[in-house]
């Protein structure tokens, strides 16, 4: 039987390894010892409840296949090297590493115990400040503005953004901007918009100090806390080496319409990792996986891979707290259109997929 080797356990990960565990020996390499739901992270950095949804099991993720929890050092060819492991050879390699962002919207740590720890201190830290600064007001700005303000009402929030405007991400409708800065501010938040920060507070994301920065223009903000919301970096590094060459200066992977690594036999990416010209989502990694699952199927059976993927208009579901937001939504006739925050909680706002993730985990 074939060895497909996935390496990297998140949302494109597990799509991968669970829809091919019943034709292949499939095996997960994943650095953490619980996957986490980075998709309702920031309800968690506020909701004690929340703090242990995140964090799910692999335990029924495959029947026939098998999880390795280690850090992959390299990769050379198709032989991964775990750290604490033997290499593993595979026939089929699938490259899921992701992103890394700030805390508290991923956790990078390989501890779900050290994670809720962190998440513990957060929330004790938040239930005591008084003015909180989110550096960055693109989606996860908005949407942790969102969960702050809907948990705290009293706490008075300060968003600084280089941009003018808030979602400076290119692929935006003007309308979703006006409709969800109209939420922040109704929600008494204060943006400041236009200049970067002089500089960094002295002290750490998430830690209770009050301190006073300015931005490059000369406005002062004080706060009690500050986090950063924005900063996401590939998580490639294991690659340098036998990939350096399909590899682009800021550590995605070149990969074809059948998102085969190029030059690569029979290696895959999905995801973040990928150079696909799109935003880096969730649903766009687990589509990624179906393709791969496709291809990989296909060569299985003897056939060249036949099953192709395109990036489509950007569409966005931003959730302010469980009852606030807006959405950039694509109907199959390609029209972008606007909806309001009754449809964004029943697409997302109320349960943040954990339903979905958890049956694709086969968690009851």
């Amino acid at each position: 039987m074939a060895k497909v080797v996935v390496i990297g356990g998140g949302y494109g990960g597990i799509t991968v390894a669970g829809g091919l565990d019943d034709v292949a020996d499939v095996t997960l390499v994943e650095q953490k010892d619980q996957f986490v739901h980075h998709a309702a992270a920031l309800r968690a950095a506020v909701d004690s409840v929340w703090g242990h949804t995140v964090f799910m099991p692999y335990s029924r993720l495959l029947d026939r296949g098998k999880v390795v929890h280690g850090t992959c050092m390299r990769v050379d060819g198709r032989t991964v090297y775990v750290a604490g492991h033997d290499p593993i050879e595979a026939d089929f390699l699938v490259l899921a590493t992701g992103t890394t962002y700030p805390f508290p919207a991923k956790h990078m740590v390989s501890q779900a115990s050290v994670a809720k720890a962190r998440l513990d201190q957060t929330r004790d830290n938040l239930a005591r400040a008084k003015r909180v600064m989110l550096v960055g007001a693109g989606t996860v700005g908005v949407e942790f503005a969102g969960e702050l303000t809907s948990t705290y009402p009293d706490m008075k929030i300060i968003m600084v953004d280089k941009e003018p405007y808030i979602l400076g991400t290119p692929g935006y409708l003007d309308s979703l901007r006006e409709t969800i800065t109209a939420q922040l501010e109704d929600r008494g938040i204060d943006l400041v918009l236009g200049s970067p920060l002089a500089y960094m507070p002295p002290t750490d994301v998430g830690m209770l100090s009050t301190f006073q920065v300015e931005t490059l223009a000369g406005v002062p903000v004080e706060a009690d806390m500050w986090f950063l919301c924005y900063g996401a970096q590939t998580s490639s590094g294991y690659l340098h080496g036998s990939y350096s060459q399909v590899m682009h200066a800021n550590g995605t992977v070149m990969v074809d319409e059948h998102l085969r690594v190029k030059d690569m036999e029979n290696v895959y990416a999905v995801g973040d990792i990928t150079d696909v010209p799109e935003s880096k989502r969730a649903d766009a990694a687990r589509a990624h996986a179906r393709v791969v699952i496709a291809n990989i199927r296909d060569q299985l059976s003897g056939r060249p891979p036949s099953t192709t993927y395109a990036p489509g208009k950007e569409w966005v579901i931003l959730p302010l707290g469980p009852d606030g937001g807006a959405s950039q939504l694509v109907d199959p006739d390609g029209t972008t259109r606007i909806v309001g925050s009754e449809e964004t909680a029943e697409i997302k706002g109320t349960d943040l997929m954990v339903t979905m993730i958890r049956g694709q985990l086969h968690l009851p």
